[in-house]
């Protein structure tokens, strides 16, 4: 958002860059800090946060974590948040989003990141307006103190104020992808040559479908998230600033490659189910080729057994003398004949 150039505010004595004053500790506040011209001035308690805003080239950034409604109440009278916006604030599980409340915008954004073998998502709620950045984080979400930390270290960066911030948290929001989308596909090769090697069992299976699940959480968190970045793109959102247009292009383009990996992915795993399903059922033919041509093989001895099992005396074999040897050589050949033939059409 554009920064005050003229002006001058009765609001609290700007500090020197290197004055710090802690703030005192409370539930849900992980950093809140004043910065001008891209400088930390200070640590600040939410509710100095008002008297800070109008300040001349001044931007606040506040970072909360699952806080309660109390916390979020005193934030919106410190930034006169819209009433909707703080709602959806106090609650997880929103799709990913950005809403224009005004001159300020509200962003929603999941985050993703690995925790043993499963994805853990988490979500990021950010309001920003002139001169504030409020992140709200819920859930398994990585700190962005990282990011803070980032920011600070490039002044000239920081001095675009608000965009900056919110350009600093998304990338670093679409940055976290990549490692989950590289663990998945690490575990997709060993399936599939686990695939070629030998039958998958009833575990890969079911780790199969599990990856197929989280990858569709997973694609549901990055897709709305394109269209969040790509809006950032254009100029129509209240304060944007020119100059960060190009960031936020580059932001939109990785969000836009994870979602090409992401549809990647899925495509490989429902080709090796796929193909799963397709080597267990040419076992299951071949196993039923073999069974049928050994009962067909079978069905010869036992038929003229069979035949020569009735109690019948008139029957003129029965007088021959080599008459039981020639019925064995008989049925050994016929046994012969379709072995050979089964094992030529392959069924053997």
């Amino acid at each position: 958002m554009e920064r005050m150039k003229d002006g001058k505010s009765a609001a609290p004595h700007l500090m020197d860059a290197g004055e710090q004053a802690a703030p005192r500790s409370r539930r849900g506040v992980v950093a809140a800090a004043v910065y001008q011209n891209g400088r930390r001035l200070r640590d600040i308690e939410v509710e100095e946060a008002g008297e800070w805003r109008n300040q001349e080239n001044v931007v606040i950034w506040i970072g909360l974590h699952e806080p309660d409604e109390q916390l979020l109440r005193q934030v919106q009278r410190e930034f006169d948040l819209h009433d909707l916006a703080i709602e959806d604030a106090g609650k997880a599980h929103q799709r990913p989003k950005l809403e224009i409340y005004g001159d300020a915008i509200f962003v929603v954004a999941r985050t993703a990141h690995m925790v043993g073998d499963e994805i853990a998502f988490g979500e990021t709620h950010l309001f920003v307006g002139r001169g504030y950045v409020v992140s709200v984080r819920h859930g398994a979400s990585t700190s962005y103190m990282a990011v803070r930390q980032r920011c600070e270290s490039s002044p000239a960066a920081l001095a675009h104020g608000e965009n900056y911030i919110l350009y600093s948290i998304l990338d670093f929001i679409v940055d976290n992808y990549m490692p989950v989308l590289e663990a998945i596909h690490g575990e997709v090769e060993e399936l599939e040559d686990r695939l070629l090697r030998s039958r998958l069992d009833k575990t890969d299976i079911e780790r199969l479908y599990m990856m197929r699940r989280n990858l569709l959480r997973l694609r549901n968190a990055v897709v709305p998230l394109v269209d969040v970045c790509r809006r950032h793109e254009h100029l129509e959102l209240p304060g944007m600033d020119a100059a960060m247009q190009p960031l936020f292009r580059d932001v939109t383009d990785h969000v836009r490659r994870v979602q090409e990996d992401l549809d990647a992915l899925r495509e490989v795993l429902a080709f090796t189910f796929e193909a799963s399903l397709m080597i267990g059922q040419s076992e299951q033919t071949e196993i039923s080729r073999k069974l049928a041509s050994w009962a067909a093989i079978l069905a010869v001895p036992t038929a003229i057994a069979g035949i020569y099992g009735m109690n019948f005396d008139e029957m003129p074999e029965l007088k021959f003398r080599y008459g039981y040897f020639v019925v064995l050589a008989v049925i050994f050949a016929l046994c012969a004949t379709l072995y050979r033939l089964f094992r030529r059409a392959r069924w053997l």
